[in-house]
């Protein structure tokens, strides 16, 4: 077994651990869990962090347990969080567990025939059959409310001022989060749980109740939250999250995000959302401050983990795409791709609708600059820039006798017209 906490720690993803735990881990192999939220039917880039820490603890010999809150789900994590979460029912809990369990099956071995195999469990299997006065009485009586109130997730939440204080039902989550660890220390010998540092204080509410009612030990091992280098949030877009589901966030959406990142950020990402080795990331990151300009860091990184997230095809494909505004067969590489890629290459490029009659009749650049599309301004703006020999359609350079025809159509549909290299139009036939 390689040595889980080393790892972590020159990937720099140990924010705190408990006493102790890394002897526990030598000893043989150990069970771990983290939780995930199961309030969609997909998670998003912000969920990676704790994906990848099962990951990596499988790949060194232990085995990991994702355990989706049905229960804890119902009720909501006070964690960093200024409101309550809306519940869910039962039938939408179970297909987002479902949908989970494929997106984490990229990243864990569910089905090898190995005592370090991955497991999925859900909390509501065990809560749903638990009374309250069971509950209080079993579990409630071992843990004082000021031990409860000490926990900074719940002094936050009460001294915010703009909040409007926390719900009995959202106090009790530690308490039912640290009875799922419990649970599993029982059912699963699970001795360790994981989470981001936001989550110390619920998972430290666990190994009380090991201590106190299961006569037991168990251990804490939190990662830092990831923040950008330049104080935006991670995991989000201009569209909002970033999700692993294709169809929420398109693979040439997602290779971008991450190829889009600043070189401090693809430093420290590429150690934590892949599994090179360190030798293979520490060239990466010498050859890339050599020659930042071919951002070969950020490519390598969302190469890895647009694979890893969905396929070799779809990063192959959103790599193509990616470079396909400076391609030599611009055309003919545009026509390869789905609508839905197509589409996003395009995303928020300005457009104009223009009837397939006016290009059987053949379009002239005047006319295609300014009257039928206002890409520029006007008839002269339109001479001028042709005679600057600035203008081209579909990347080619054209001058003011060019016709634009069917001949011209991308996917017998689009045309796309730059002035420049910095403005680009859509033409759209109908």
């Amino acid at each position: 077994m390689q040595n889980f906490i080393e790892e972590l720690e020159w990937r720099g993803m140990i924010h705190d651990k408990m006493p102790g735990v890394e002897d526990h881990l030598a000893e043989s192999m150990r069970v771990a869990y983290i939780g995930f939220d199961p309030t969609s039917d997909s998670l998003h880039i912000g969920n990676l962090v704790p994906i990848m820490l099962l990951a990596f603890y499988q790949r060194c010999g232990h085995k990991p347990i994702a355990l989706v809150g049905g229960a804890t789900g119902m009720i909501g994590d006070p964690s960093g969080k200024s409101a309550e979460r809306n519940l869910l029912d039962e039938k939408t809990l179970r297909h987002n567990q479902e949908c989970i369990r494929k997106q984490l099956a990229h990243f864990l071995d569910f089905d090898m025939d190995t005592a370090n195999v991955a497991e999925m469990v859900n909390n509501y299997d065990w809560m749903k059959d638990f009374s309250f006065l069971d509950f209080i009485r079993d579990v409630g009586k071992h843990i004082t409310v000021n031990y409860m109130m000490a926990k900074d997730s719940v002094k936050n939440r009460i001294s915010d001022d703009a909040s409007e204080g926390m719900s009995f039902t959202e106090f009790t989550y530690q308490l039912v989060q640290g009875y799922d660890f419990l649970h599993l220390f029982r059912s699963h010998d699970c001795s360790i749980q994981m989470g981001g540092s936001d989550q110390w204080g619920n998972i430290t509410t666990g190994t009380e109740l090991i201590r106190r009612i299961g006569n037991g030990k168990g251990f804490a091992i939190t990662c830092p939250l990831i923040t950008k280098s330049d104080g935006s949030k991670f995991g989000k877009s201009e569209g909002g999250n970033v999700w692993l589901d294709a169809k929420r966030t398109s693979p040439y959406k997602f290779y971008q995000y991450w190829l889009n990142s600043s070189d401090e950020d693809a430093e420290n990402y590429i150690r934590i959302f892949t599994f090179l080795e360190r030798e293979e990331i520490d060239k990466l990151i010498q050859d890339h401050k050599e020659a930042p300009h071919q951002r070969g860091l950020q490519r390598r990184l969302a190469q890895e983990i647009t694979t890893m997230v969905h396929s070799k095809e779809d990063c192959n494909n959103a790599e193509k795409a990616s470079n396909i505004l400076f391609s030599k067969s611009f055309k003919d590489d545009l026509e390869t791709l789905d609508e839905q890629t197509f589409n996003d290459v395009f995303e928020g490029v300005p457009q104009a609708d223009i009837s397939r009659e006016r290009i059987n009749q053949g379009l002239d650049m005047i006319a295609a600059l300014s009257a039928e599309t206002n890409f520029l301004n006007s008839n002269g703006e339109a001479r001028r820039a042709l005679k600057e020999n600035s203008i081209s359609v579909n990347k080619a350079k054209v001058n003011e006798s060019y016709t634009i025809e069917n001949k011209d159509l991308i996917n017998n549909t689009y045309v796309v017209l730059n002035r420049g290299k910095r403005q680009t139009f859509l033409i759209k036939v109908n």
